[in-house]
Order: structure tokens, then sequence, then C-alpha cells
């Protein structure tokens, strides 16, 4: 038998008394800050019952709000550090230079004041935990059946969690971070590294830093360079130059100084309509801002890059106020290719002081 539908009148008053129902039990539960959205969730959590979801269905989607809850209750005392990424083999041993490699990055990169998230696994992730010490180690460790636990220098700060999922997991290995290093690895390695190239080439993440970092004299990552240029490229599943985003290197200061290079004038950026602002630690000379145009004026869909004050979206959430702004009609097409112009920002004489 197929339920009729509720006539319109009858199915807005129900509405209406859901609203006021949830409203009351956010009052209850003391939320005001984003209620809104809050409001949004609760309300698809009752539309999948009255959608009549399917018991797995409804374990999965609780699952990953449940541990989502919990991953952002781990990273959110230390929301002002900048953050870096490293995947690698868990299988690497303590013998084995690439394991040392990743301790090495890790050590560099927090005597920089950067912290280090990793997949909280033994093999390279407890390589770069020992690097980074306890203190500036954050883990996002996976329940399998086969893998040991996470290890002891992030369980023992208690700055770990434990997801079920993988969509999960990667969602906080990639959401707070501001650089990603890449070691040689299995297929779980090359699935982060390649999520991450995707997300970067279709303008899904906004643009970071990506370093592919290689044991002294390692020919592993040199090998997929081959296999992009000789393969990938000349078959046009790819953009010729879309490989141009990431370091391959087997160096340590290399990789960072492409990391810190990557920040060192740019800082953010946000849409606001169909307009990029670019906000930036120093401001570009007018000359500056004319070599801009003539090398990437093909990005625009219109107009020119200019100077701007705050746009009032900025202004309303005193969002970075006190940085100088450009502002740009990006063609989307082009997104892919901002990390051009975001390295020649970086590298203008005016931010060499920087």
């Amino acid at each position: 038998m197929i339920d009729e539908p509720l006539p319109p009148a009858l199915n807005a008053d129900l509405n209406a008394e859901l609203d006021a129902a949830l409203d009351t039990l956010l009052d209850d539960a003391g939320v005001d800050t984003d209620r809104r959205l809050v409001k949004r969730m609760l309300r698809t959590a009752i539309q999948l019952g009255e959608d009549g979801a399917n018991r797995l269905d409804l374990k999965i989607a609780s699952a990953a709000l449940a541990e989502m809850r919990d991953a952002f209750r781990l990273f959110a005392p230390f929301r002002g550090v900048p953050k870096v990424s490293v995947f690698g083999s868990a299988r690497t041993r303590h013998d084995d230079p690439l394991y040392l490699q990743a301790r090495d990055i890790a050590a560099a990169l927090a005597a920089d004041g950067w912290m280090v998230v990793t997949g909280a696994g033994p093999g390279i992730m407890q390589a770069a935990a020992e690097g980074a010490g306890p203190e500036l180690s954050l883990g996002v460790s996976i329940r399998l059946p086969f893998e040991e636990k996470a290890n002891s220098l992030v369980t023992g700060q208690g700055q770990v969690v434990a997801m079920k999922y993988f969509f999960t997991r990667k969602l906080m290995l990639v959401k707070e971070s501001l650089g990603f290093v890449c070691l040689p690895g299995g297929f779980g390695t090359l699935d982060e590294m390649f999520e991450l190239l995707t997300l970067q080439q279709t303008g899904k993440a906004e643009p970071t830093p990506i370093v592919l970092l290689d044991q002294p004299g390692g020919t592993f990552w040199q090998g997929l360079r081959r296999f992009i240029d000789e393969t990938l490229e000349p078959m046009g599943v790819i953009s010729v130059g879309d490989f141009d985003r990431v370091l391959v290197t087997d160096s340590v200061e290399a990789a960072c100084a492409e990391i810190a290079g990557f920040w060192r004038n740019y800082d953010s950026l946000r849409w606001v309509g169909d307009s990029l602002v670019l906000r930036l630690r120093t401001a570009p000379t007018d000359e500056e801002i004319e070599q801009l145009n003539d090398r990437f004026g093909s990005m625009l869909a219109s107009g020119r890059i200019e100077r701007t004050d705050p746009r009032r979206p900025e202004v309303a959430d005193d969002d970075v106020l006190h940085l100088p702004r450009l502002i740009l009609h990006l063609d989307q097409r082009q997104i892919g290719y901002l990390f051009r112009l975001i390295r020649a920002i970086n590298d203008l004489p005016s931010a060499r002081e920087l």
C-alpha cells in the first residue's frame, strides 16, 4: 500500500511544529553559536528517519558524524598552530633511511613551530611523531584488524583520535594542514597523495605546498614523475604542468623551504561572490601588480588583478582585516593553477625581506 501524501497545509503545520520542537531542544541544550547549522543537522537526521533509510545507512551516517565530532574536539585547542601532515608507509622499519628522513623533516618543522599530523601508526608515522615530539604531534588512526594500535607517542599525550572509516580519517588528515609531506609508501600512501593532487587540481581544497620526499639518492618519486610525464600527460588525462604544484626532493632542507616559502607572503584567500580575494603579508607595488597582470591575465575571466580594501563579508566576520589584499575575477577553469599566482606573489621583490 502506498501512503498518500499529506495535504500541504497539514505538512506545513507539522514542519512548523518540528521547527518549534528543535528550537526548544536547542534552547535546553544552550546552543547559541551557529545555531542554524546545528538545527539543520538535527533536521537532516530526522529526515533520514522520514526517508526510511535502512539500518546500515543510518549506522554509517551516525558513526561518521560521531567520528568527526571527536576529531574536531581533538584539533580545536590547536586551531591557531600551523600544521603539516606527513604520509608514508606503516611498514617502514626503524633502520630504514626513509624512517630517518621522516624523523628529520618532522623535527625540522617542529623546530620552526609546526605541528605534525600523522595517521598515528607505526613506520613513517611513528618516525614523524618521534621527530616532532609528543607535544607537537597529532594522530588520526584507523581501526584495522591487522594493524598495530596507535603509537605511544601520540597516545601518551592523548593527542589521537581513532576512526572507523577511511573517508572521515582522510578528511581530518587534510582539513587543517597548511602543508603536506609524502614519503614512499604503498596503496594507502599513494591514495592520500593522489587525493591531495585531485583536491588541488579541481579547486576543492585551497592551494597548499605538497612535497614528495625521498631518502637521499632515492628514485621512488622520480618513477612517478616519469609515469606522469611519459604516460598521463601524452594521453591527455591530465593537463600539461599539473604536476608542477609538487616538489620532488630528497632534501629535508628543500622540503622545509618549500613549505615555509609558500606562506612567506601569501596568507589566505576568500571568495566574495564571484571575486577571489587574496590576503597578503605585505602589499605589492604598482609595478609588481602590473607584472602580475602581464603574467597571469589569461587566468582571469574579466578585469584585472587589483588592490582592494576588505570586502563587506570580511568586515562582518572580522577576517584578518589588517592584511593588504588583491582581488581578481578568476576563470574557474583555471582554478587548479592558482598555485602559480601564489608562488609569483611570494617571489615579488616586496616580499623578499619577510
